[in-house]
């Protein structure tokens, strides 16, 4: 067996230049990573030969646009050794979840979708929705693409399982069953003697259900039903006779797409230019459970390393299951095989069919794939077209991608903030949006707050980047002139377009928003654009929301803290502790006594005394 090596790194600062460090390059096995000017990283990979890998970056003229303006960009690189090709499909995973390079295919987190989980691990398991899925030991179904799918899937196992409904803070301290036990919806373990042994049994009919196992539910349920009415337990032979009508009602709505009733996932890659889709397909038992897609507008890679990138992201984060079929094969499989494998605890295996009742999978895949990818790509024609409009309304000398707008909030002149959203080639970047608390004494003064928040956004010039095109203030001429003068301070007045918007004022007969430029008396004209009109005013109700849900944040905070100061046995880590476990302010106020004194530390009295403060 080849002994492992030490991790070893070919920095910038010992082969001062990129000839320098690609002489240097190993033969080995390991990941390669691009930096940009800035040392930015813009480009991970991974190789089994180091120096042939990298090297052909280099060595020849590269017909492929993609990879040409990729080598363009790079102005040094480092290397990490590994001892195994599978070591570096690892490595090479971490780099791209910790870096985020520009030219790597990252696979956006889809927490915004929910999913429902149930721990057999618990006392009493509960089903519950959730937006995040962690390596907690529990069991994950999902995500589900739309939020009514799930809450029908959810009432269905409510009206037909008899699972507890209570969260595990109330299980305990619950004297007396609830609602939903009156109304023959739980079995009420909090308070009443269940069986544990029945009450597993049932959270296992579930997991079938949710695993799409439908068939094997039904003929459980069946065998349950009749053992029941020969032992003449005749109340849960037709409780079981209910549960089964109803899956087997459900079962004749699902659709079988393959005979051999297996679990697999199909995985197609659809490209046109430099736009991609990729469609997952999951199948249980020979039945299509639901479909989901997923788009890129730019990428740099082809589809063999799209569906690489994908497999292993997605595949982090999601039970494989027994088979994955893919569009189009990849390098390394055999370490992407290897790693899904130890991630599962059992076999997987990746096909890449080329005929049969396999492939017809693959096309049903391929033509959902065109059609999002059509509608996506109509999308941002539709995006661009707008902007290539507002570009001449406004008199742009660029294309503006990047748009930031800024707004302020407070309350009677208390607790002012600011806000920031920026919208990305016509749609909200999320991840960009910024919230200000305003340092300075500027109480009804929003004129001092937007100057002070232009000036933090600005003034550090190794933060200031990325620089938008075009700069949004909400207030009108006012507010513009504010922004122009900070600019203009800072040496950046003209380095991006600047415009004010203003509400219009019924009272005097105006009939629509405004748009200020610097420099003009009269608002600009949008003619016979009205489209363009609506874009900027989404994107100032947008950070007007932003804005406004940030103060009373703040606002309820202080709110709340204040009141706790005066509670003895509450000290600043025990409010801390509070206002994290309820999620805020809301939930905290809403919280029983019993919910309160679950919480360690949190004494009966205590929890008495939070509730009369906060009542």
């Amino acid at each position: 067996m080849k002994k492992s090596l030490p991790v070893s790194e070919v920095l910038q600062e010992k082969f001062g230049t990129l000839e320098g460090q690609l002489n240097a390059l190993v033969t080995d096995p390991g990941v390669y990573r691009f930096k940009d000017e800035k040392g930015i990283v813009i480009y991970v990979g991974k190789a089994k030969n180091l120096k042939k890998r990298v090297s052909s970056y280099f060595n020849r003229s590269h017909t492929d646009p993609k990879t040409a303006a990729l080598v363009r960009k790079v102005v040094s690189l480092d290397t990490v050794v590994t001892a195994t090709e599978k070591e570096a499909f690892i490595l090479e995973s971490s780099f791209i979840t910790r870096h985020k390079p520009r030219y790597n295919v990252i696979l956006k987190d889809d927490k915004r979708y929910p999913s429902l989980r149930i721990d057999p691990h618990e006392e009493w398991p509960a089903l519950e929705v959730v937006r995040r899925i962690e390596k907690d030991g529990a069991l994950y179904f999902g995500p589900y693409t739309s939020s009514s799918a799930v809450h029908a899937t959810v009432k269905f196992i409510n009206r037909h399982f008899k699972l507890r409904k209570c969260k595990c803070g109330t299980l305990k301290t619950r004297s007396r069953p609830c609602l939903n036990h009156q109304m023959g919806l739980c079995l009420a373990p909090c308070c009443l003697d269940v069986s544990r042994s029945a009450y597993m049994e049932m959270v296992g009919q579930v997991i079938l259900f949710l695993n799409g196992r439908t068939p094997e539910l039904v003929d459980t349920l069946r065998e349950e039903m009749r053992s029941c009415a020969s032992e003449e337990r005749f109340e849960e032979a037709a409780e079981l006779r209910d549960r089964l009508f109803a899956v087997e009602k459900t079962l004749e709505k699902q659709v079988v797409v393959s005979t051999d009733m297996a679990d697999r996932d199909v995985i197609d890659i659809c490209m046109q230019g430099p736009a991609v889709c990729i469609t997952l397909m999951q199948i249980r038992g020979g039945v299509l459970l639901g479909s989901r897609s997923f788009h890129l507008m730019e990428t740099m890679a082809g589809p063999d390393e799209v569906g690489e990138n994908f497999v292993c992201q997605y595949y982090e984060k999601h039970a494989a299951p027994k088979e994955l079929l893919i569009s189009h094969r990849f390098d390394g499989i055999e370490a992407v095989r290897e790693h899904l494998q130890e991630t599962a605890g059992r076999r997987v295996a990746l096909l890449f069919p080329e005929r049969g009742e396999k492939v017809k999978l693959l096309r049903m895949a391929r033509k959902n794939s065109e059609k999002r990818l059509a509608e996506i790509i109509s999308g941002a024609d539709a995006d661009r077209l707008v902007l290539e409009n507002l570009k001449k309304r406004l008199g742009m000398d660029r294309l503006p991608v990047r748009i930031e707008s800024y707004d302020n909030s407070n309350t009677s002149g208390n607790d002012p903030v600011s806000g920031m959203v920026v919208f990305e080639n016509g749609r909200p970047k999320k991840k960009d949006y910024r919230t200000f608390r305003i340092k300075a004494d500027t109480r009804y003064d929003d004129y001092a707050s937007m100057e002070e928040v232009l000036s933090r956004r600005f003034a550090d010039s190794d933060k200031r980047d990325p620089l938008p095109d075009l700069l949004m203030v909400d207030g009108g001429k006012g507010q513009l002139n504010v922004a122009t003068r900070v600019l203009d301070t800072l040496g950046l007045l003209g380095a991006f377009t600047v415009i004010g918007i203003a509400k219009m004022r019924e009272e005097v007969g105006e009939t629509q928003d405004k748009i200020y430029l610097p420099g003009r008396s009269n608002p600009v004209n949008m003619g016979l654009s009205p489209d363009l009109l609506l874009f900027l005013q989404r994107m100032r109700d947008e950070v007007h929301r932003f804005a406004i849900t940030y103060q009373r944040r703040v606002r309820g905070k202080r709110a709340v803290s204040s009141k706790l100061d005066g509670i003895m046995g509450v000290g600043k880590k025990r409010k801390i502790m509070l206002l994290k476990h309820f999620g805020g302010v809301t939930a905290l106020k809403a919280a029983s006594v019993e919910e309160l004194a679950v919480l360690p530390g949190i004494t009966p009295e205590i929890a008495e005394a939070i509730r009369a403060a906060l009542k």
